[in-house]
């Protein structure tokens, strides 16, 4: 293996009520990860609770942690035992009253990296965030780590193309979108196919326009009302699919990724060399009125 590759793995995983027992259970996931020669990890949106954005239950803050608190303790010992790169969702507590969709990077060593806040924000029926969490403030990101420079977006910041592209404008090499996603009831035997590919499509989408790699650990199995679809999978700098996950079962997958394809796709699709920088003002618009 090359200095250039890099060994990525990704958590598909089904979530019960106990957080502990999530975490347990995760821990294990990231054992089996790195043994099969995993150097960086991303898990999956909140990934130590059910989702809890079903309903707008005040005792669901509840789930809610401090940043540096009992789940990230647990997972920085792991890193740094284990010598890898985590990307940890989970769902902070930032004071009371005040909560994020937040993704911690933990370096090799088991330190900070990092700290991501979820900056688009859904409200859809059975996807309650606004009544959950503030949007993100500290902007898109990557973060130098031992193994390669990680971005990180979660989840509905997937269907914005401005948030990939100022991550990559950070020096990502590495974009990761973990994703609680899923079907509702009544949708799937209509639009279920349609609706992954979409997702699919569109953050591929993103690994293209950007020359990057890309991967996006969705969760697993129904909770509530929500058949989550699994599908995890990682795309390379020219949007093909290394790896995908099955729909109904958990898994885990780990690709080498050559860094080096990154400078050779951009400088074949030179993208960032012909963006009209000059013209883009109006994207900081809701809308032009002409």
């Amino acid at each position: 293996m090359t200095k250039s590759n890099v060994r990525v793995g990704l958590i598909q995983m089904s979530c019960v009520a106990d957080p502990a027992a999530n975490l347990e259970r995760t821990i294990g996931k990231i054992r089996e990860t790195a043994a099969a020669g995993a150097q960086v990890i991303c898990l999956q949106e909140v990934f130590n609770t059910l989702y809890p954005c079903q309903t707008e239950d005040h005792s669901n803050f509840e789930l809610a942690e401090p940043i540096s608190g009992p789940t990230t303790a647990a997972l920085s010992k792991i890193a740094a035992e284990l010598g890898v790169v985590l990307v940890v969702p989970i769902f902070e507590r930032r004071a009371p009253g005040l909560y994020h969709n937040s993704a911690v990077v933990l370096d090799a060593d088991g330190s900070t990296a990092g700290l991501y806040r979820k900056m688009h924000i859904p409200d859809d029926p059975l996807y309650y965030e606004k009544f959950y969490f503030t949007p993100g403030d500290l902007g898109f990101l990557a973060f130098q780590t031992k193994y390669a420079k990680v971005g990180v977006c979660i989840c509905w910041d997937q269907w914005y193309p401005e948030a990939a592209r100022l991550t990559a404008m950070q020096g990502a090499e590495l974009l990761f979108y973990p994703t609680a996603i899923g079907w509702i009831p009544g949708e799937r035997e209509i639009y279920g196919a349609s609706q992954y590919s979409a997702w699919q499509t569109m953050i591929r989408s993103h690994a293209i326009a950007n020359g990057l790699f890309v991967g996006a650990p969705n969760r697993v199995g129904r909770e509530g009302e929500i058949q989550f679809w699994g599908g995890s999978f990682m795309a390379d700098p020219y949007g093909n699919v290394l790896a995908q996950a099955p729909h109904e079962q958990e898994d885990v997958m780990v690709q080498t990724c050559d860094l080096s394809l990154i400078n050779t796709a951009r400088t074949h699709w030179p993208f960032f060399r012909d963006r009209r920088i000059d013209a883009f003002g109006d994207l900081q618009k809701r809308w032009c009125e002409r």
